[in-house]
């Protein structure tokens, strides 16, 4: 079995947003090309992909998911979502593209070391602005027919913007009064949920700092604080169920966030890593 690493974790990147680009509605054949890669590695991979269709603007899209069968508990499931859909604008890399490229390279380590709990990885369409907050987010649309049938998801967890780390001093910011209590130096991850998650995430965020030495920082704050629910999990709370973000960020450290220079080579890779390394052994403590 071997670790996630920077090679593989790059070359998901580079393929998302350097060899296909922008990829959203608005570039329809990009998009169709970025689900096409995500259910080709998926195949390699040995997954049974399910695709979950609606049709918005005139055109057919899909959110797309596999499970992985927990070993113990396959009557619950853990959810792992990122969205594979760039901003108008942006090829993406960051956002999110690195999100993409560490969902594909959790479910390959899962696939060769099964999890005790069940887990549900899937790439969400539609989540950038105009869909963000609205009916036809991707992530909506999931979570309300998993809210309607019943679904056993224990959480849920969002990877956005996960792949940009600085060592420089003032290189991290924050919404207003967060800085007095955050370092300022953007060289962590953070885990970010609403009050009613709050619970779970610092379960997750202890079982991470268990299995991987990389610097980490949380918070649980009402869903009005700026950047709190800016990303897939808002569909889980508005239906429901536990979830929480991952991110570096985005906006408050990546200074190429949703622009033309969201390119793959402004990853820190290395770092990236070692993220994603943790977040395998953070879901594979999960009993």
């Amino acid at each position: 079995m071997s670790e996630i690493s920077a090679r593989q974790l790059q070359t998901h990147v580079e393929a998302l947003a350097g060899v296909i680009g922008e990829h959203n509605v608005f570039h329809p054949e990009a998009l169709k090309a970025a689900a096409d890669y995500i259910i080709e590695q998926w195949r390699r991979q040995g997954y049974r992909v399910g695709q979950q269709g609606y049709r918005v603007k005139g055109l057919d899209c899909n959110n797309l998911e596999v499970t992985c069968p927990g070993t113990q508990r396959s009557d619950q499931v853990i959810l792992i979502g990122a969205h594979y859909d760039s901003v108008w604008g942006s090829p993406g890399a960051n956002d999110n593209g690195s999100g993409v490229a560490a969902l594909l390279e959790l479910s390959r380590r899962f696939r060769d070391a099964p999890p005790a709990v069940s887990l549900r990885f899937v790439a969400f369409v539609n989540e950038e602005p105009p869909f963000f907050y609205w009916g036809k987010m991707g992530s909506m649309i999931y979570a309300q027919a998993a809210k309607r049938r019943g679904a056993p998801i224990r959480y849920m967890v969002s990877l956005e913007t996960i792949g940009y780390y600085s060592s420089q001093p003032g290189s991290q910011h924050y919404p207003p009064l967060l800085s007095y209590f955050y370092p300022d130096t953007g060289n962590f991850i953070a885990f970010a949920s609403n009050l009613g998650s709050r619970r779970v995430m610092r379960h997750c965020v202890e079982n991470f700092a268990k299995g991987c030495d990389f610097p980490v920082q949380s918070i649980a704050a009402p869903a009005v604080v700026p950047g709190i629910s800016w990303s897939d999990h808002l569909a889980f709370w508005r239906h429901g169920f536990a979830a929480f973000m991952i991110t570096d960020t985005a906006p408050y450290r990546y200074p190429y966030y949703h622009t033309s220079e969201d390119t793959p080579d402004k990853l820190d890779y290395l770092s990236f890593a070692r993220v994603a390394n943790g977040l395998f052994s953070m879901l594979a403590a999960e009993r």
